[in-house]
């Protein structure tokens, strides 16, 4: 079916903004069909797994039925645990961040009933609970049905698992009948259908057919990561790896954002793909991505829809998706035209129940592997440069080049072999990306080297032109400048400008206000592996962003 945008679902401008706020685009499957009906009145079984977005299937529609000018309780929501019960009322909480005339309350076991008696004689108008507790409450006349016009059953099945049934039973009994009902639950078991028929009023099913589709062509991995080492993770695979083109997919766009800023702060060319970017943003973005301007696009769901490139090789779920079919949409991006391609999914804590969800539907296997440690890392890039020697050997036409290394050999003396020549070039082509390679960061759970550049709104405003004593001949490309002056400043790596390499030297334009902190911080340190020399440009004079100036490139060649 079609995925409704929130702007579309008749609801307060109140919660469609606390909607926007949280950073969701669309609503889910569920969400897109549930929520215009419960809206209406009607009676919902909404057959859904968890992690779908049902919590905001029954609870926009909840806090669009309460009457805020009354204190009285009108809606009810059951969970069969405590840790559901908590987590359902932070969902309502963040729903109501522009409302604050409506108070939520969550009763469970384990939890002083004396400070929930206090809450409850101050009036609240949604209460999230347990069967037991509520009973609890009902018997002590601490908690009255009389105004409650709205129930949800909140995994209804895994109530009924747990014999809830007699309570369950027993509170929708002293609701009034003149009330809309909810229920959710993963199963239509016997069980479910029969509670329908006693307490429901001719009631919708919600369940999302789905297209089953399998991408074999694929391969698929996830790693077990925290939230806090997501981004050291994304950086050592693109590192690994070295994808030409890859997508980073997350689900709000507020966090497409933040990953594009650490990930430019840390040199990656990067750029993102979310709603809130006007069409002809969104065009530019994507001509950069098709061209190769930029090597991670990192985008939304909705973003995404619609690109079309054919040489995109890895996909990153940097965020589990909310839905299945969103997972195969995603991977879907790689691995077209015949072409094998990479999924890499993070996956964290209890998501692993989700992602065991995902397989189901998808009918394929995830596989689990380590992150690379740095060693992995030089092991990998050793290994693709081997078969990038390979397959120039295989190719032949080397008579020209076995003369240089002749010619090499003999100039430095009779003490040089064909190995020594060898290893040197294989030194100035690996020597230094292993340079900085140091055991105590081999294991993820360090503290990461780099902190995510700071937010800054700043424009470049005026610029500065610095001078590189080092350039093409030492191996050195832009990602490695901007990662060097981002990570030793802080400086988002967006504001450097024009960035020009020769082969002794290179040029870059910074803003005035971080040029002195770049020259100051740069002393004595190294950019792959090399120490440079970082000062103002003698005839640098300010520049204005995009304007280009011609230099005297010989003069600046002697300094190198």
């Amino acid at each position: 079916m079609e995925h409704l945008k929130f702007e579309e679902l008749p609801i307060s401008k109140a919660t469609l903004r606390a909607v926007l706020e949280m950073g969701f685009e669309e609503a889910t499957p569920i969400q897109s069909e549930a929520i215009p009906l419960i809206l209406n009145g009607s009676d919902v079984i909404g057959q859904s797994q968890t992690g779908t977005g049902k919590t905001a299937s029954f609870g926009i529609p909840c806090l669009e039925h309460i009457d805020p000018q009354s204190r009285k309780l009108q809606a009810l929501i059951l969970c069969p645990t405590r840790e559901l019960a908590i987590q359902v009322s932070e969902e309502f909480r963040k729903l109501l961040k522009f409302r604050s005339n409506i108070m939520v309350l969550p009763i469970y076991g384990g939890q002083p009933i004396d400070r929930q008696i206090l809450s409850l004689k101050k009036g609240v108008q949604v209460v999230i609970g347990t069967p037991g507790r509520v009973m609890d409450h009902m018997r002590r006349r601490t908690l009255k049905m009389d105004h409650v016009k709205y129930v949800v059953l909140d995994e209804a099945d895994e109530m009924l698992d747990m014999g809830f049934r007699e309570d369950m039973e027993t509170i929708l009994s002293q609701v009034p009948e003149e009330r809309q009902t909810v229920m959710f639950s993963a199963t239509m078991s016997p069980e479910i259908l029969e509670l329908s028929k006693l307490y429901m009023k001719e009631p919708e099913l919600v369940k999302i057919s789905r297209k089953t589709l399998t991408v074999p062509q694929i391969e698929q991995v996830y790693f077990d990561v925290k939230e806090k080492y997501k981004l050291e993770a994304l950086c050592r695979l693109i590192d690994s790896y070295e994808p030409k083109l890859a997508i980073v997919f997350c689900n709000t766009k507020r966090r497409v954002d933040d990953v594009v800023e650490q990930l430019l702060g840390r040199g990656y060319f990067a750029d993102g793909l979310h709603g809130d970017l006007k069409q002809t943003q969104r065009d530019r973005v994507m001509q950069k991505f098709r061209n190769g301007s930029i090597e991670i696009l990192v985008a939304t769901d909705v973003a995404a829809r619609g690109i079309d490139v054919d040489d995109v090789d890895m996909v990153f779920n940097y965020d589990l998706p909310q839905d299945e079919e969103y997972y195969v949409h995603r991977i879907g991006r790689t691995g077209r035209a015949g072409r094998s391609g990479k999924a890499f999914t993070f996956c964290t804590g209890k998501e692993i129940y989700k992602l065991r969800d995902i397989m189901r539907y998808t009918k394929t296997k995830i596989i689990q592997q380590k992150l690379p440690t740095l060693t992995d890392m030089e092991a990998t890039k050793t290994g693709i440069f081997m078969d990038k020697v390979k397959a120039v050997m295989e190719e032949g036409s080397l008579n020209r080049f076995a003369e240089i290394v002749e010619q090499i050999m003999e100039g430095a003396g009779e003490d040089c072999s064909a190995m020594d020549v060898a290893a040197a070039l294989v030194k100035m082509q690996l020597g230094d990306s292993f340079a900085d390679f140091n055991e105590a960061e081999n294991d993820l759970n360090t503290p990461n080297k780099f902190v995510g550049a700071k937010k800054d709104t700043e424009e470049k405003g005026e610029m500065v032109r610095l001078f590189i004593n080092a350039g093409r001949n030492s191996q050195i490309r832009a990602k490695d400048i901007v990662g060097a002056f981002a990570g030793e400043t802080g400086m988002p790596g967006k504001l450097i400008g024009s960035i020009e390499i020769y082969d002794d030297f290179t040029y870059v334009d910074v803003p005035y206000s971080y040029a002195k902190d770049i020259v100051r911080q740069m002393e004595g340190n190294k950019i792959k592996g090399r120490k440079v020399n970082v000062e103002r440009a003698k005839k640098g004079k300010i520049t204005k962003p995009g304007q280009r100036r011609k230099e005297e490139k010989g003069s600046r060649g002697k300094r190198s």
